[in-house]
């Protein structure tokens, strides 16, 4: 067991406050990810030993541990699989930053080498890490995949049937732009901030985004990649700011980038003149909706996403009967929904 998994259980065991908790736990598997060696990191499971001969192993692959988007994910699914122990053994794994395809794709080779017999991923890039899932498909483990959809197209050339679970992110976004929509005059100047252009969740926000604010009359003025990440964010915010001095708003397609971008404009002084909406239901984004820096957001239930893709897996495992897409809930967020 990885030294960090012993100190996580200690944690648990204390009963800190479940903030404290989040926040710990973050910087908990952030060390793994780091620090952990290739075989501590391909068994370190979740805390409930090492899978027996008649148990299901089920390896759950994420991005990246720094965003407490994922760490919601890690305990959703470590919750779960305390609760059905006796069912299947989890193996969880995430990678540093949300760019770093090259060690999801090392951590697909390590489920494969480690024989586990499913593998449930948000995948970093819905193309980049197909060949790979391939290779797992090729050894005969079950694939689900969640959050992220994989490329139809890609998955085709490969002869793959990968079913995926998860939010129609279209339908968030357009959601969260149709609300924005309401707290501004036709023809204001609106700004859109992508994710990673190629993962398909971040395309069909931005579409979202872009026909709620095409319905409503709305001026976007540009629509920039900040890759997901916060200080990206506050640096394209800035910059657009200063291009567009009249900018009445900006769509983010994750919180860490409203976060980032709601820096910005505190920065230049324009809090009352820009109203931002992101997308995920952090809670580090909550403060800023009751204290209106950001106006909503989108929750798509991250603490039950891997979960739906681990009773798919499990299902898979033991039906012939082929799996269909599944299409989980979306909710806007407001202060109203917060107080």
């Amino acid at each position: 067991m990885c030294l960090v998994d012993y100190l996580a259980n200690i944690i648990r065991a204390a009963g800190i406050m479940r903030q404290t908790l989040k926040s710990l736990a973050t910087l908990l598997y952030l060390s793994v990810a780091i620090s952990c060696s290739d075989s501590e990191q391909a068994a370190q499971g979740s805390g409930q030993g090492q899978p027996g001969p008649d148990r299901t192993t089920i390896a759950l692959i994420m991005k990246s541990l720094a965003n407490e988007f994922f760490v919601t994910m890690a305990e959703g699914a470590r919750a779960h699989q305390t609760a059905n122990r006796e069912r299947y053994h989890l193996v969880i794994n995430g990678i540093k930053n949300e760019v770093d395809l090259a060690q999801q794709v090392a951590l697909i080779d390590q489920m494969i080498a480690s024989n586990v017999d499913a593998i449930v991923i948000s995948p970093a890039d819905s193309k980049a890490v197909v060949p790979a899932l391939a290779r797992a498909d090729a050894a005969g483990i079950i694939i689900i995949n969640i959050d992220n959809r994989l490329d139809k197209n890609i998955l085709r050339d490969y002869d793959l049937r990968i079913p995926f679970v998860g939010p129609d992110n279209f339908q968030g976004a357009e959601m969260a732009g149709k609300y924005l929509a309401s707290k501004l005059a036709a023809g204001d100047q609106v700004a859109i901030l992508e994710g990673v252009t190629t993962a398909f969740n971040s395309q069909r926000r931005t579409a979202g985004f872009r026909k709620a604010m095409t319905d409503a009359g709305m001026n976007i003025v540009t629509q920039q990649s900040a890759q997901w990440d916060q200080t990206r964010a506050a640096t394209v915010t800035a910059a657009i700011l200063v291009q567009y001095p009249d900018l009445a708003a900006i769509l983010c397609s994750n919180d860490n980038m409203a976060l980032g971008a709601a820096a910005a404009v505190s920065q230049a002084g324009k809090e009352d003149q820009v109203k931002i909406v992101g997308f995920d239901n952090i809670t580090a984004i909550h403060d800023h909706i009751r204290g209106e820096s950001v106006l909503a957001t989108i929750d798509q239930h991250a603490d039950l996403l891997a979960v739906y893709g681990i009773e798919f897996a499990l299902d898979a495992l033991s039906s012939d009967v082929p799996l269909e897409d599944k299409t989980t809930p979306v909710d806007l967020i407001t202060r109203a929904s917060l107080d």
